[in-house]
């Protein structure tokens, strides 16, 4: 193992170790849904994932601004955080965003900017490094509480009805423990190929939990167990005929994969409609910058430890300020588990207690 592979592991486990592992609670109670009243589709979007998921009426927060756009100025987004400002109880950890459009304010990302609120110092002009976060990697499942931040991410797809088979594939992934493949591609597009380095360590650490196929290809082709699917490339190819399982992650990283409509790049919203439950794509140029994008094995190690989709996305990228996320933020197909580290700084699932009738009835952690 090399000095790159070992500063890794020590950075996974180390809130493991040390015995830290607090349960997530962000949860139906305390997320908040943000919709546009003047955009009919973010109505409905609100209305469907309020039902969907049980969101007290409190929680949902109407807002008035441009729909049908792709970007907000700078002034329309702080006239938005005025209207948000005092309307959110301080038991909030997280928003969803119930809107298609916009995706972006200025050189930041829509949910980032949410999250953050606008700070150039999260954006680049050239190949920079931008402005981390604190959340990145945290154990904490109170991240307004503890990092004063509150996780954003977006509800969007390809129309309406993808929208809604989005929040109805993220509601049915939650305990299913699913059996499925995470597909590590190592791509012959050198530039995007940069999170290859990460495989070793995800081989070494995860594979007692999951089963784990590093592949020297461009594309998977009609696979039927995709649980998580990382690469690096501009376009992907066949994405339509693989089988996502209810509670997939599936990323590529690439410069404008966050331009949801209209972009010169393969978009996240391919991967959404393709039946993905949640995805990752950049904005504004981040070059290839490995810190501006997920890092596959934070990513699947929270999502196993029982995080919901937007904590274990958002824990995984150390500078998001540049990218998007969309998905179903509470879909949580390992929620109850609880990981160990053994002497080989292999992870394995405890053997946890049954303390409620969905844990009962639902399969074994491990």
């Amino acid at each position: 193992m090399n000095l790159f592979t070992k500063i890794l592991v020590s950075i996974i486990t180390l809130f493991v170790i040390r015995g830290e592992v607090v349960k997530a609670d962000v949860n139906n109670k305390t997320l908040a849904i943000l919709v546009n009243e003047n955009d009919p589709e973010s109505l409905e979007i609100a209305r469907y994932y309020q039902k969907a998921r049980g969101i007290p009426a409190e929680n949902i927060i109407s807002l008035n601004f441009k729909h049908n756009i792709d970007e907000l100025s700078i002034s329309e987004f702080n006239e938005i955080e005025m209207q948000l400002k005092e309307r959110v109880d301080d038991e909030v950890q997280a928003y969803v965003l119930a809107w298609r459009k916009p995706w972006r304010v200025n050189c930041m990302s829509i949910t980032s900017a949410f999250t953050l609120g606008f700070n150039e110092s999260y954006c680049a002009k050239g190949c920079k490094l931008t402005k981390p976060v604190k959340y990145y990697n945290s154990p904490s499942g109170f991240p307004y509480r503890d990092h004063k931040i509150r996780p954003s991410m977006m509800l969007s797809g390809g129309s309406l009805q993808s929208v809604f088979k989005l929040i109805d594939n993220g509601v049915a992934a939650d305990y299913t423990r699913p059996k499925g493949t995470a597909y590590l591609m190592s791509t012959s597009d050198k530039q995007r190929n940069v999170r290859m380095t990460y495989y070793p360590l995800i081989q070494n650490t995860l594979s007692n939990l999951f089963k784990i196929k590093t592949i020297e290809a461009d594309a998977v082709k009609n696979a039927n167990d995709v649980m998580f699917y990382f690469t690096g490339q501009e376009k992907v190819k066949w994405i339509s005929g693989n089988n996502f399982l209810p509670g997939a992650i599936a990323d590529h990283l690439t410069s404008t994969g966050g331009h949801l409509f209209d972009g010169s790049q393969m978009s996240i919203i391919d991967w959404i409609d393709s039946g993905v439950t949640g995805s990752y794509g950049t904005v504004t140029e981040p070059c290839n910058f490995v810190q501006k994008f997920p890092n596959p094995a934070i990513v699947m190690q929270k999502y196993f430890s029982g995080d919901t989709l937007i904590e274990s996305y958002w824990k995984s990228v150390k500078m998001p300020g540049q990218g998007v996320f969309v998905g179903e933020p509470l879909a949580a197909p390992y929620k109850g588990c609880e990981l160990k580290v053994d002497k080989n700084k292999r992870f394995f699932y405890a053997n946890m207690s049954v303390m409620n009738l969905v844990m009962k009835s639902s399969k074994k952690c491990h």
